[in-house]
């Protein structure tokens, strides 16, 4: 599980870390230095382009940005990348595919368009503040105007999309991932609203008059959305091909959809397979019971921590020194906690992530705290190549951390413990459900309701909220499909290098030199690990975004 701060790929796009625009020249007689200076110094213009991608998304200020997207377009491929080392040749491919990412998010998805759930978000997590405030009264005093413009935006709406926004305003989405914890959720948008003002009243009083008018305008905006429903048919999925487009060259990936949607169902059935092969073989053991309270969840993390580090260090992947020793170390932002999965009690049953964490901790453990997501980000903050410091490729991001889960497994991490590899199973088999159902709901072969409902049909412990949570499709398509094509390129990778290093292969060194290229696309560190020119032609064509 990747904790998300945001369902908005926009909002991604606008966190990248900043880095300068202005680069120092290089020395006259260093040639070669030049347009690599001139890729960083482009890279440097366009994150300020994305930090201007808010606030006014009117048709003649999208048109403008499209405008300057399009220039920095040109400019990029003006480089003669060519005549480059293959590091830099890599490096103008992953500025590329932002762009191409950029561009599909302006041309396809809009979903300051598309999406009145976009709107939502930004207000909700308002609502979390922390009080007092200072600075809170001049941003809830724009929340009506905020939702009276989106109604003149949202021309384009689909259904899936109202569906959510509508459920989103007046019902916790029962996972509240990330969320400041409460006993019992408040009721959506408006709920935390409505929590925003009770905390109001004792601790703040001179916000009330605001948020009782952003109260007001969200109520309005629910009807003015309910009034609409009805009358709402499009589709959200991209189709497909543009979703074809979209993997083979904004995400770089070697497959169409149809290819992805074979590998994706051949993981499902494997990953079923093997569970039911394991629990063959364990089921004469004790099945794993659920932490009983809070103490005992953390003891269990505690010792999940202490058995990967023993696990890396024994010749699986270097913990570099920069990592802390301590489990409470590994927390960065935006992670609040040094795991992923708080213990909670709720009305309701666990939801399919704490099903998992509350009988082990390890999987996620691997996967989201170290060597996963926590180490991955601290040690991509420290990446001295500016470019590779500030991409996050999801297929890289996701398709690495869930490699480490079943890894770990083949390396024997498991093996005084075979009732978690059922676990691990289950994991892979929600991530390969995840993929063939987020194709499909981009093909607009399935609505989100329908891949929901099916998702609960295959996989062990999921439960309603989580599969509808990840049901609906994001600003940007592929974030379901990523977590199980990126693993199937990362294994590939690894046999790709086994057999071009023969004897000379080792796992550790070839772990170590995976994590160091960074959070680019698979393909981009497959090219460049093993030298294989023959993926350049795939890699540097780039045909345009089918209408």
């Amino acid at each position: 599980m990747a904790r998300r701060f945001t369902t908005l790929a926009l909002a991604m796009l606008l966190a990248l870390p900043a880095v300068a625009t202005a680069q120092p020249s290089p020395p006259a007689a260093d040639k070669a230095a030049q347009p690599q200076a001139a890729l960083l110094a482009l890279f440097g213009e366009f994150q300020a382009w994305q930090r201007g991608l808010s606030g006014d998304y009117g048709k003649a200020a999208m048109d403008r940005r499209l405008a300057a997207l399009a220039a920095l377009q040109q400019r990029h491929a003006a480089l003669p990348v060519a005549t480059w080392p293959r590091e830099a040749k890599v490096d103008w491919l992953v500025v590329r595919s932002e762009l191409d990412r950029a561009e599909f998010l302006l041309k396809v998805t809009r979903p300051w368009a598309r999406d009145p759930g976009f709107y939502l978000e930004p207000l909700q997590r308002m609502a979390f503040a922390e009080l007092p405030d200072p600075g809170l009264a001049s941003r809830l005093a724009g929340v009506p105007a905020i939702l009276a413009g989106s109604r003149v935006t949202l021309d384009d709406m689909a259904r899936d999309h109202v569906d959510l926004a509508i459920r989103s305003l007046t019902q916790s989405d029962g996972v509240e991932d990330g969320y400041p914890a409460r006993t019992v959720a408040p009721a959506g948008v408006i709920g935390w609203f409505r929590d925003l003002r009770t905390r109001a009243q004792a601790r703040q009083p001179n916000l009330l008059p605001a948020i009782d008018a952003a109260l007001a305008a969200l109520e309005d905006y629910r009807g003015w959305l309910v009034e609409r429903q009805p009358r709402i048919t499009a589709r959200a999925g991209v189709g497909t091909a543009r979703l074809d487009w979209y993997l083979r060259h904004a995400l770089q990936m070697p497959w169409d959809s149809a290819a992805a949607l074979a590998i994706s169902q051949r993981e499902l059935d494997r990953m079923m397979a093997f569970t039911a092969i394991a629990e063959h073989r364990s089921k004469a053991l004790s099945k794993l019971e659920m932490a009983s309270n809070d103490a005992d969840y953390k003891a269990r993390v505690a010792d999940t921590d202490a058995r990967v580090r023993r696990f890396l260090e024994g010749g699986f992947m270097t913990i570099p020194p920069a990592i802390p020793k301590t489990l409470a170390g590994m927390v960065v932002p935006p992670y609040a906690e040094p795991y992923n999965v708080p213990f909670v009690r709720r009305p309701t049953p666990p939801n399919f992530w704490e099903q998992v964490q509350f009988r082990d901790p390890s999987p996620d453990h691997l996967h989201a705290v170290i060597p996963g997501h926590r180490m991955d980000l601290m040690l991509a903050n420290a990446h001295p190549n500016p470019i590779r410091r500030a991409v996050n490729d999801g297929a890289r991001w996701q398709g690495w951390a869930v490699y480490l889960e079943e890894a770990a497994l083949q390396a024997g991490f498991f093996d005084d413990r075979p009732r978690v590899k059922e676990l691990i199973y289950i994991f892979g088999l929600w991530r390969a459900a995840r993929s063939v159902g987020d194709i499909r709901n981009q093909r607009n072969e399935l609505t989100a309701t329908e891949t929901a409902d099916w998702w609960q049909q295959v996989t062990p412990f999921l439960d309603a909220d989580v599969a509808r949570k990840y049901a609906h499709i994001r600003a940007l398509p592929g974030h379901g499909l990523e977590y199980t094509m990126g693993n199937v390129q990362m294994w590939e990778l690894l046999a790709a290098r086994r057999r071009q290093l023969g004897d000379r292969f080792d796992l550790k060194a070839f772990h170590d030199d995976f994590i160091r290229r960074g959070r680019i696309p698979m393909a981009l560190i497959r090219y460049e690990m093993t030298g294989d020119e023959t993926m350049a032609q795939a890699l540097f064509a780039r045909p345009p975004i089918p209408d």
